[in-house]
């Protein structure tokens, strides 16, 4: 019995070290992006505590001003699906037209349309009411998750997975990186500044985006293995043939 486990231990840290550093990274985070999300439902949905929310208003009510409520407006516009419709399908045509990477021009409509199903099927079951006095404007449908910060993680993530893989000088690489987790934390901060959305909704959007980004890229990498192997061997096997022949 106690060699069984033993083995088993081995065998696990055997695994665990063959992961990159890159890989250990993104598995904490998800697993402290899932700890986050299950944290704040509960304490929103089952004990009811508003407090952080109230506080967050509180403290950007501060800072309103003309100025920043049209810096607000842009980044806000940024994260919107009159934004995003058009910069999705123009990475599908980058990719399908100039670099040619057929599985990029694959992944990136299959993680904005499955995103933006998961988003409407999340809002529709936790079916909380937006903040009662927004900023500026009414925004028009349900309030938990924010989908400006869903949305948001799984398209500007996509770029920073992306960027990650693709540019090698070091400098540039996390400029960009950078800049983008940076985007991706305003467009969230925007909504809350507007009161459109509640800073709880805002973090769990980013909770729950960061999760589908991590789960979608994984999968579809998965496939766009197994597919490569199978037309590897589809390709291989008249040569067999012709040998055996």
């Amino acid at each position: 019995m106690l060699r069984r486990v033993s083995k088993r231990v081995k065998s696990f840290w055997a695994q665990l070290a063959l992961l990159s550093v890159e890989m250990i990274i993104v598995l904490v985070l998800f697993v402290i992006a899932l700890m986050a999300f299950v944290y704040i439902t509960r304490r929103v949905f089952v004990l009811n505590k508003t407090k952080l929310d109230t506080n967050v208003f509180n403290y950007l009510q501060a800072h309103v001003s003309d100025r920043n409520n049209d810096i607000m407006e842009v980044f806000t516009f940024l994260g919107t699906h009159q934004f995003l419709i058009p910069a999705n399908l123009s990475l599908i045509a980058y990719f399908l037209f100039i670099r040619k990477h057929k599985w990029y021009s694959i992944k990136v409509p299959a993680i904005a349309l499955s995103s933006l199903g998961l988003m409407f099927l999340l809002k529709g079951l936790f079916d909380r009411e937006r903040p009662t006095v927004p900023l500026l404007f009414h925004a028009k449908g349900l309030s938990f998750p924010s989908g400006h910060a869903l949305m948001s993680v799984t398209f500007y993530g996509l770029l920073i997975y992306m960027i990650f893989k693709s540019i090698k000088n070091p400098v540039l690489k996390w400029t960009l990186i950078s800049l983008l987790i940076i985007l991706i934390m305003i467009i969230g901060m925007s909504r809350v500044y507007l009161r459109v959305h509640y800073a709880t909704d805002v973090i769990a959007g980013y909770c729950i985006g960061f999760l589908w980004l991590v789960f979608t890229v994984w999968m579809l990498n998965k496939i766009e293995k197994h597919s490569k192997r199978k037309f590897n061997k589809l390709v291989e096997q008249p040569e067999l043939n012709t040998i055996r022949a």
